[in-house]
């Protein structure tokens, strides 16, 4: 009778067991020691916590008395949503067929590349801070905020499928004469269109979650009346506020789920 053994078992993630207890003795002992050396106030974290209890027991129930507060600053984080959107992809385009290594010019390239990277180094609130103080509290800080958000991450991307695109086509309107605009439009953008349709589609959806955000620091919509509700120790309304941007992202969500597995 064979005594060979046939369960099968999962491979180690690393083959040598010495690296491997190792590596997660190194790693134990770095977050022993991280939160050894981090400067945290044990002290005010337990008050913290007395006073996240105090917050909790004023937002139930929620309040939604001031429903036509809470739909002004809703709608308006809708509007800076969509303008972002439209401006960012206008803009994401142009960069994208920049940042493309294939069709570009190697000083061209780098120059959309860098563009793409500046846009994408700075967390949205950072740069909504910035804008407020540049051109004040409002939903025109907030519309310029997420254009730059929006050209982060949908050149980058576009950029991404232009360099996978199939260059026969290019090649052929070239070998006939055709000029850079011309081989741009009837050779390049029929092949990246169902990405950019998706890509438009994702970031309305992405900017409306972060007009929420960036509203707190002053770039208007719900976001600032959520920070305002704060303010005046409207926990009710403000746990109200929180419960319509759970609700309107989920249907959001999906939305431009169904919308995007429909061109897909």
């Amino acid at each position: 009778m064979s005594t060979d053994r046939t369960t099968w078992r999962k491979p180690a993630f690393i083959k040598n067991p010495t690296l491997r207890y190792g590596l997660y003795a190194a790693l134990a002992i770095y977050v022993v020691v991280t939160l050894a050396t981090l400067p945290i106030d044990w002290e005010r974290v337990s008050d913290g916590m007395r006073r996240a209890q105090r917050i909790f027991n004023g937002a139930f129930p929620p309040n939604f008395e001031r429903s036509g507060l809470l739909i002004d600053g809703f709608l308006e984080s809708l509007k800076i949503a969509i303008l972002a959107t439209v401006g960012g992809i206008a803009l994401s385009v142009p960069l994208a067929f920049m940042a493309a290594r294939n069709i570009s010019i190697r000083p061209i390239y780098f120059l959309g590349r860098g563009i793409i990277i500046v846009a994408r180094s700075f967390h949205p609130v950072i740069v909504a801070i910035i804008f407020v103080k540049a051109v004040g509290f409002g939903p025109f800080a907030g519309a310029l905020t997420l254009v730059v958000y929006s050209i982060g991450f949908v050149a980058k991307l576009l950029a991404e499928r232009i360099e996978e695109i199939d260059f026969g086509q290019v090649e052929a309107m070239r070998s006939v004469g055709a000029g850079f605009l011309s081989t741009l439009v009837y050779a390049v953008m029929p092949q990246i269109m169902p990405r950019l349709v998706g890509l438009g589609i994702y970031q309305l959806d992405s900017n409306l979650r972060a007009s929420a955000v960036v509203g707190i620091v002053g770039a208007g919509g719900i976001g600032a009346t959520l920070a305002n509700a704060f303010g005046r120790y409207d926990y009710d309304f403000a746990l109200a506020i929180t419960m319509v941007i759970v609700g309107v992202i989920l249907v959001s969500e999906a939305v431009s789920g169904f919308i995007r597995k429909r061109i897909a």
